[in-house]
């Protein structure tokens, strides 16, 4: 039978910690068992550029930042009031994903990319809905032209950041100038030690082999961490510009359709059977592509089938599709509202979809 989900509210006054559990009732051979189970969710965001209405320079370098057309005169004249409402939309479709499972709480952390710099991190953070849950970020500024990042947001009451790294995209014969590099951040969730690789590999506008190179690069980097803590769970999350199938995912990162194909060495990949079922995060001429996608190694897995959940065990899958993200009319309509379209403002949200992964542990 198919599990029956209460959500409970636990406090530990004495270590001050907060825990949010369901109590599953599962049948086995007729006979009815109880457990409590901590469900935890795991989220990824494409932001599509938050700019704040200043221009950047590199710190590093010194160079101008090509943030031009975020700027108020520049041509999104992007002002103040428009800044300020780009922070409301994101805050609240941030705050909200992971709640149709987990009601009040959302999600303990989210990976996000094309953001410009921490102070529009600290501006998203402090946004109601979002500090409502005392939301924080771990970010390092990348070599990127435009000056997007990768982020990620986190609840400090499920997970605790212990290290973070950028990793950089090292540069070749397709990619000649310093790029957006893998967000890498070790901590802790539910009691387990997890790596987050939050990535936004080059765009559509580079041929293939510069994603097969970022798919290539990023296993090698999961690769070296797990030969040191080989029980360490990796989730490799991002707006990968490539569908599940496509040779950057399946072939050199790895990432399996299927649980039963994802040995070691490999990972699985919940979102390619999700784009078969025609469900995607972006539309492009009437069709959906799934670029945004949450991956994990075969530790975070039941692959037996006894549903023990002693660690952090990959549950569900789901895009986030709350009704405002989408057009409500015009040519556009049920794609997602993005904040400029056709040189227009829109005051939407994105032009991707959010994505979730759920896990569960026996607390």
């Amino acid at each position: 039978m198919q599990p029956i989900s209460v959500p409970i509210i636990h406090f530990t006054t004495m270590r001050k910690t907060f825990f949010l559990s369901c109590l599953l009732f599962l049948a086995t051979v007729g006979v009815a068992q109880e457990r409590q189970l901590a469900l935890y969710g795991i989220g990824f965001y494409n932001i599509e550029n938050l700019f704040d209405t200043e221009h950047d320079t590199d710190p590093t370098t010194g160079e101008d930042k090509n943030d031009y057309e975020y700027l108020p005169d520049g041509t999104n004249h992007w002002t103040q009031m428009k800044y300020e409402h780009k922070l409301a939309n994101m805050s609240r479709a941030l705050a909200d994903m992971g709640t149709e499972r987990l009601k009040g709480i959302g999600c303990a952390l989210i990976g996000v990319s094309e953001v410009e710099n921490a102070h529009c991190l600290s501006d998203l953070c402090d946004q109601a809905p979002l500090k409502e849950r005392g939301m924080k970020f771990v970010h390092i500024e990348g070599p990127d032209r435009r000056g997007v990042d990768c982020a990620l947001l986190y609840n400090p009451r499920f997970f605790q950041p212990a290290k973070s790294w950028l990793q950089p995209y090292i540069l070749n014969e397709h990619i000649t100038r310093p790029t957006r590099g893998f967000l890498t951040v070790q901590g802790t969730l539910g009691g387990d030690s997890i790596t987050v690789i939050v990535c936004h590999w080059p765009s559509r506008f580079s041929a293939s082999p510069a994603r097969e190179a970022a798919g290539t690069m990023v296993r090698a980097e999961k690769d070296s961490i797990l030969a040191s803590n080989p029980a360490m769970k990796v989730f490799v999350m991002g707006d990968m510009n490539d569908d599940p199938f496509d040779a950057s995912m399946a072939k050199c990162l790895g990432a399996r359709r299927k649980i039963e194909d994802a040995t070691d060495g490999q990972m699985y990949n919940p979102w390619w059977q999700i784009l078969l079922d025609g469900k995607g995060t972006l539309s492009y001429q009437g069709g959906w592509n799934l670029f945004d996608q949450i991956v994990m190694t075969p530790n975070c897995l039941d692959k037996s089938g006894k549903k023990d959940y002693r660690t952090l065990t990959f549950y569900d899958a789901r895009i986030q599709r709350m009704p405002y993200l989408f057009q409500s009319e015009g040519k556009y309509k049920s794609s997602p509202k993005r904040t400029h379209a056709s040189g227009v403002w829109l005051d939407g949200y994105s032009d991707h979809l959010p994505v979730v992964a759920y896990l569960i542990r026996q607390l």
